[in-house]
């Protein structure tokens, strides 16, 4: 069964993400990467992903679903997969349920939770050690922060609706918190 993995920056997920590739073979599909790599393919798309990257702008809908499905055609049936920083809206929720079930994949959501002084901290410590420059501004933390309370806390509550999420505390330790989620992908 394939992973949403979902929490604020600074909540553990690229940290959780690679424990679990490592111990249960999953791929990660994280959506920032996927993008900028084909954006520097030198293909149509990549040149048109590119232009929405260069000008400060986030790829339409309809771009980034259609990497999103080309991503899982080009994996395995049986290749488990982790996807990060997707759906980021409702709008994107619609669209990946309707990917999902139309290439068969089953999927649970889990966030990894972190109160905001907390995540904020850690986003902070983290440009000092790995001397992030996205991560030293103060005004782009707390931007990035508020686009994922408007926009992507719904979709969370959405899932969880439906019964489809998990909610670990992020805010422990780094194997506390794996342990949890090990207890989520058995």
């Amino acid at each position: 069964m394939d992973l949403v993995l979902f929490g604020i920056q600074g909540s553990g997920k690229g940290t959780q993400a690679k424990k679990l590739a490592e111990e249960f073979g999953y791929s990660i599909f994280e959506t920032g990467a996927e993008l900028r790599a084909i954006a520097a393919s030198g293909t149509e798309l990549g040149n048109i992903i590119k232009s929405y990257i260069d000008a400060g702008n986030l790829a339409p809908l309809e771009i980034v679903m259609e990497v999103v499905k080309q991503a899982i055609l080009s994996k395995p049936k049986d290749q488990k997969l982790l996807f990060d920083g997707i759906p980021r809206d409702l709008e994107q929720m619609k669209s990946f349920n309707t990917i999902m079930h139309e290439v068969g994949r089953d999927f649970r959501c889990v966030q990894l939770t972190l109160d905001d002084q907390a995540a904020f901290e850690r986003i902070q410590g983290r440009a000092l050690q790995e001397g992030r420059a996205d991560d030293a501004d103060e005004n782009a933390i707390r931007r990035r922060m508020g686009i994922f309370k408007e926009r992507t806390l719904p979709v969370i509550n959405a899932y969880r609706m439906e019964g489809n999420m998990s909610d670990i505390d992020g805010g422990r330790p780094i194997d506390d918190v794996y342990a949890d989620l090990k207890q989520v992908v058995a």
